[in-house]
């Protein structure tokens, strides 16, 4: 029979004394037992929330520490992705994915007026993310979203999904009550850019971790200039009055409509990308504002109501994103949000 993996106790059966000898590698703590994980090979214990990328739970079957699987061939280097990467993502399988993002010379001249010590906003176009130039980083950054899209049984998906109970037709951004702000030409460009990098594999420089106290979160794997954009906030489209029971707190307003009952949510439960785990924050609290990094912008994008999560400001790497949860905005910053 297989031995237990954790150090939480069964109520069956008696914890041996050398059993509470055990401690987890990296931070040498062997509280919070029922995290501490014990490796099949080795018997080496670490902590769920120690490891990287983090599980959430205590994974199925068997498991191994990151050196008896880094010894082993046949494992999986992330126990929660059950396939490649590549095949998780549905990433277009070409050259482009395994080498450096291709930088046009026009892309270069844009990136260099943006990156002078004076940027006029008053233009406020939006920015394409820059992705890691290092293809082996872009692979640890969508493994941790894959690993916690596993976790929490959420399908990815980069696009609004919308079923028999809300079809596409309902997404009318004629129907918003005081009127949506028209994505411009340029900036629509500039997100169909975001998406075939995307479909490349060339994945913006963003990081799922785990916090004991956060739950899943992301933070910036590199520096992010202000109105790039970080992602567009997608999952299933479903009319606001179906969910006013809901007690998902993931809901996204996607339409609020003059007659209440034409409204619409996007519910990122069952399909969702990395949208999803950017941390909303209250900007009525002492210092809410101050932390918040991205705003939420709701868009007429081609007829269609669209919600993207655009920087504030300039974030630095290692910066953990957060928004305002307490609404969106119908327009990106033309000033910094402090």
């Amino acid at each position: 029979s297989l031995r237990k993996r954790t150090r939480a106790p069964d109520p069956a059966a008696a914890v041996s004394e050398d059993d509470d000898d055990v401690c987890c590698e990296k931070c040498g703590s062997g509280q919070r037992p029922a995290e501490l994980l014990l490796c099949d090979k080795c018997d080496s214990g670490f902590h769920t929330f120690c490891l990287r990328p983090v599980l959430a739970a205590v994974p199925r079957g068997k498991w191994f520490c990151p050196h008896c699987s880094s010894n082993d061939e046949h494992l999986e280097n992330f126990p929660l992705v059950q396939t490649k990467i590549v095949d998780f993502f549905r990433i277009q399988r070409s050259s482009h994915s395994s080498s450096s993002p291709t930088v046009s010379p026009e892309s270069k001249r844009r990136r260099k007026r943006a990156t002078g010590i004076v940027f006029s906003k008053k233009k406020r176009k939006l920015l394409a993310f820059l992705p890691s130039e290092d293809p082996a980083r872009r692979l640890q950054q969508m493994a941790s979203l894959a690993t916690a899209l596993t976790a929490t049984g959420t399908q990815f998906s980069s696009h609004l999904t919308y079923t028999a109970s809300a079809p596409r037709s309902a997404n009318s951004a004629a129907l918003e009550k005081d009127g949506m702000q028209l994505l411009p030409k340029h900036d629509a460009q500039t997100l169909r850019r975001c998406n075939q990098m995307m479909d490349r594999g060339e994945w913006p420089p963003l990081m799922v971790v785990y916090d004991p106290q956060e739950g899943f979160t992301v933070e910036a794997d590199r520096f992010i200039r202000d109105l790039t954009i970080i992602a567009e906030y997608v999952g299933d489209v479903d009319f606001l009055k179906n969910r006013e029971e809901d007690g998902g707190d993931s809901m996204m307003t996607l339409l609020t409509a003059s007659d209440p009952s034409k409204s619409l949510v996007i519910c990122p439960d069952r399909r969702s990308n990395i949208a999803r785990f950017i941390n909303g924050i209250n900007n009525h609290v002492k210092g809410g504002k101050k932390k918040m990094n991205v705003k939420c912008v709701r868009f007429d994008v081609d007829g269609e109501c669209r919600v993207l999560l655009i920087a504030a400001r300039d974030i630095r790497k290692g910066e953990r994103l957060y928004y305002d949860y307490n609404g969106y905005e119908n327009e990106y910053p033309t000033h910094h949000f402090l």
